[in-house]
């Protein structure tokens, strides 16, 4: 079990608590992907069920039995790398040399996912196009991944 600071774990039970309807210190398994979120986490419902698919949809379960849970999902989104988003940037590298174009980028971050603002596009691309437009998918997702 990790160790987490006090307030650490009061922020855990004060979310966890919140999806507890019934005031009997346990939440229905279907909620436990909500409560996640509620802790910043991001997890896939495949995720989620990946580590609850021992539980039936109707059970409710403990603050004891959601911490190993967040945990695990903690711990596996923290293993995203650079990589695994090269890699998928790379299936619209059509020419297969490294980039893809500006717009097609634009519009996969305005679009998909989290939704970035075009403001906000605007910004990560400053100074990352080439002279026709395109934009070296590796460099750009090290760059952004570096804070």
């Amino acid at each position: 079990m990790a160790n987490y600071t006090e307030d650490q774990m009061a922020e855990f039970q004060e979310a966890f608590q919140l999806f507890d309807n019934r005031g009997d210190g346990k939440i229905h398994v279907a909620q436990i992907g909500d409560a996640l979120r509620a802790l910043g986490q991001n997890p896939t419902e495949s995720d989620v069920k990946k580590y609850t698919h021992q539980h039936k949809p109707d059970e409710r379960v403990s603050f004891e039995v959601f911490l190993p849970i967040y945990q695990q999902i903690s711990k596996s989104r923290s293993a995203d790398t650079a990589d695994d988003f090269i890699e998928g940037l790379r299936h619209f590298d059509k020419d297969g040399n490294g980039y893809i174009s500006s717009a097609e980028l634009r519009h996969l971050l305005t679009t998909l996912g989290e939704k970035l603002t075009d403001d906000e596009v605007e910004q990560l691309l400053q100074g990352q196009e080439d002279s026709q437009g395109n934009v070296n998918y590796e460099e750009f997702v090290k760059l952004i991944m570096s804070g």
